[in-house]
């Protein structure tokens, strides 16, 4: 990936929903400009979730989804519609496309309720206008909750490009732009800045590559007018004392978190990627308050490890070898530690004493904290990587000194 391509994680996430056969790959299709999606006239031609990265005027970069239809039925049905509320969770709007003739079903309603209950910004698009005899300019129309949805509808015709241009509008006047988001780093340094990153050459990267928070990282102190200098791990001391400068910062791969902090003067402030990629994602001040169930695991407890990436996991991997094999060995007990991947994130948290989050550099902000209020709602306490590494090699309170107001929550 080069630098100047914006992850899917950082995209401004646009899910399309619906009844089979309202028209929802039509109306991506025609929202793109592309021939992204398959249309039939066939009930349930879209069986999978559909993902596309794009550049959309005049929103930017965006991930365009287009679902399987919420009605669908039997055995495969379900499991199509349980794969639609998955991608709920990553919404950040949704277009529930309505076929015109027909108005609101059942299912269009429950939708629109989880919608609201998930706080996703919305718009009802009736779509096949074309088809109607007499257009209403707008109809008034019940939320799930009894809400007047008056002003959240817009009448489109996929087929005959009839409000396409107003629909994009109406999305882009939903969204929340980039000029918003927290920055990973930008904002803790200052023009002419040296910040060094210790990158260990990771087994789990595609060769060639560095690792997609290293990457965003590098862009980010670029961005902000500073210098990044990448090293590493067995060349940070040289490079510190042949640097002629004080660096503003040192981040760290939490994985050799321990001999960065021995190699690293205690006068520069040092953290890491992802408790960084934890602040960026709104999961941080949660994470740190979590980490001390750490304390409180027994034997036989179960702890759930969760990447939000599907990489190819290498004999000594983070999150299924060396994590488990710390909190092991600092907590002394036996834990029955499990992994989950990708986007198999579980509803049910309750036989878990502890969720341990990766960076969730794959994952876009409004997953990672779905995920977050999983645990609070359930009472599991949830803490990252960096946290917990940090935490068991005796190093937390250093790596977070730069965000003083979190320092509190670790003074007892």
């Amino acid at each position: 990936m080069g630098l100047n391509d914006t992850p899917s994680s950082d995209r401004i996430h646009i899910g399309f929903f619906g009844q089979r056969n309202a028209g929802k790959s039509s109306l991506v299709n025609a929202v793109t400009g592309q021939e992204l999606a398959v249309v039939s006239d066939v009930k349930g031609t879209t069986t999978d979730p559909v993902y596309k990265s794009m550049e959309l005027l005049p929103l930017g970069p965006v991930m365009i989804i287009d679902t399987p239809g919420f009605d669908d039925e039997g055995a495969l049905g379900e499991l199509r519609v349980k794969k639609t509320k998955q991608v709920l969770n990553k919404t950040d709007v949704a277009v529930l496309v309505v076929d015109a003739a027909k108005g609101l079903s059942g299912s269009d309603r429950e939708l629109l309720r989880l919608f609201q209950d998930k706080e996703i910004n919305y718009i009802i698009a009736f779509n096949k206008s074309d088809l109607l005899e007499v257009k209403t300019g707008s109809e008034i129309t019940s939320g799930a909750d009894g809400t007047n949805q008056s002003g959240r509808e817009i009448y489109v015709s996929a087929k005959q490009h009839e409000g396409i241009e107003e629909l994009k509008e109406r999305i882009s006047r939903l969204t929340v732009t980039g000029n918003l988001k927290l920055q990973i780093v930008g904002d803790l340094i200052h023009p002419s800045d040296f910040v060094v990153l210790v990158v260990p050459i990771d087994k789990a990267a595609p060769k060639g590559r560095l690792i997609l928070p290293q990457q965003q990282t590098i862009r980010d102190i670029l961005e902000a007018d500073a210098a990044a200098i990448v090293v590493k791990e067995y060349e940070l001391r040289e490079t510190l004392e042949n640097l002629g400068k004080r660096p503003a910062l040192v981040i760290t791969d939490s994985q050799v978190f321990a001999k960065v902090s021995a190699d690293t003067p205690r006068d520069i402030p040092l953290t890491s990627f992802s408790i960084l990629m934890a602040r960026y994602k709104g999961l941080l001040e949660t994470a740190v308050k979590g980490v001390a169930a750490v304390e409180r695991l027994k034997d036989g407890d179960s702890v759930l490890i969760v990447e939000g990436c599907t990489h190819h996991r290498q004999c000594d991997d983070i999150g299924s070898v060396k994590i488990p094999r710390w909190l092991g060995q600092y907590t002394g007990k036996q834990l029955n530690c499990k992994t989950a991947m990708g986007a198999v994130f579980p509803e049910d948290l309750s036989e878990y004493a502890l969720v341990i989050h990766c960076g969730g550099c794959m994952l876009n902000e409004r997953e990672v904290k779905y995920r977050m209020k999983c645990a609070e709602d359930q009472n599991v306490p949830i803490t990252n990587y960096g946290i917990v590494i940090a935490y068991m090699q005796g190093i937390l309170k250093r790596s977070i000194e730069i965000f003083p107001h979190l320092l509190m929550e670790i003074e007892d």
